[in-house]
């Protein structure tokens, strides 16, 4: 119900509520008002129009506090974009999307991405997702390519040749990159860094195309986000993935 509030355009009616997700109305009824009374959902006034609440700001916080690479991670993942004049991402797989929960920006950039805490990167077409996808153990990667191959229909045939180019790509450069896949004016390198718990993250650097040509991101950018890996994991007492 929250995802389906939180999806909409507008505050949503409990029958509204009801035929998105498929709960029978009187349960929606029952389950909204707990919400409201527990501040994950807002409830308009004279209405049964819901919309979030604040409670779910700090459940946000507190899922993020979690995250003890963000801490670690982050004064690297700074250098990385401000040496790149490219934005910089820390994700998590959500589905067959990363999720954002960090967003770097350097400071010297003119214009960069906007792409905010919270937002997604598909996981097929994005350089952290392939970078994601190509650093998973075997039978975890045929497992991910099986939900995208679903997903993607009949447009799996061109995607699989890109998929397995990029799992290659991931194991020679170690990193992944996106020239304009993801989004066309967008070109980005992505790897993928392990928590100190085990949990699973990646990182995009990118930015406008005509800012960042490829030529630049391989070139120059590459050798210093592999240096960027090199001291996230040496501070994780991980070893680098071999490039």
């Amino acid at each position: 119900m929250l995802k389906a509030v939180g999806d909409a355009s507008g505050p949503l009616s409990n029958r509204e509520l009801a035929e998105l997700t498929g709960i029978p109305k009187p349960t929606v009824s029952r389950l909204a008002a707990t919400l409201v009374a527990s501040g994950y959902l807002r409830q308009a006034p004279e209405s049964e129009r819901f919309s979030l609440g604040p409670a779910l700001l700090d459940m946000s916080n507190r899922f993020l506090r979690h995250f003890d690479l963000r801490t670690l991670a982050r004064p690297h993942l700074l250098a990385l974009a401000e040496f790149a004049g490219a934005s910089v991402h820390l994700g998590v797989r959500d589905g067959l999307d990363m999720l954002i929960i960090d967003s770097m920006r350097p400071r010297t950039a003119i214009i960069s991405s906007r792409i905010e805490v919270g937002a997604r990167m598909t996981i097929a077409t994005s350089a952290s997702g392939r970078a994601y996808l190509a650093a998973l153990p075997a039978d975890e990667q045929r497992e991910l390519m099986a939900q995208i191959r679903q997903e993607s229909g009949e447009n799996w045939a061109a995607l699989e040749l890109r998929l397995m180019a990029a799992v290659e790509e991931y194991a020679r450069m170690g990193y992944c990159s996106s020239f304009g896949e993801w989004h066309p004016h967008i070109h980005a390198l992505g790897f993928a860094l392990r928590g100190p718990r085990g949990e699973r993250y990646s990182v995009s650097c990118g930015g406008p195309a005509y800012l960042l040509p490829r030529e630049a991101m391989v070139g120059r950018v590459a050798p210093k986000l592999l240096e960027t890996v090199q001291k996230i994991n040496a501070e994780l007492g991980v070893a680098s993935p071999a490039a």
